[in-house]
């Protein structure tokens, strides 16, 4: 994939003045992005912040899942195989979405990295 340097900037810049005149509201919970979302201005938050916020709730859905797979295994009637089976979906369904992103912004910043000055 060849992407020009002048195009990722011109995407980059139509993007960025879309998400400062639209306020990003979160789609379900299964989005790993949805903690991220419920900023009220997007523009003015860090996005180390909004990037961090996300990794913690993928990791707590991570967390959460294991401990129904854990209640379960040990005999808790109180937890239901689709309970359980939803929350480990869940919870791989947003690890993956992160490292796409993770992939997308390493992608991103070997790009950058190789612009001319």
């Amino acid at each position: 994939m060849n992407i020009q340097a002048n195009n990722l900037y011109a995407e980059l810049q139509s993007m960025a003045s879309q998400a400062s005149s639209q306020t990003i509201r979160p789609n379900n919970e299964i989005n790993p992005f949805a903690q991220a979302q419920k900023v009220n201005n997007p523009s003015s938050a860090n996005f180390g912040e909004l990037l961090e916020q996300a990794v913690n709730n993928v990791n707590d859905l991570q967390k959460t899942s294991g401990e129904l797979k854990n209640r379960l295994e040990m005999g808790d009637r109180s937890v239901s195989l689709a309970e359980t089976m939803i929350a480990s979906q869940k919870a791989g369904i947003a690890f993956e979405a992160t490292v796409q992103v993770r992939n997308k912004l390493v992608e991103a910043y070997k790009t950058i990295m190789s612009m001319p000055v």
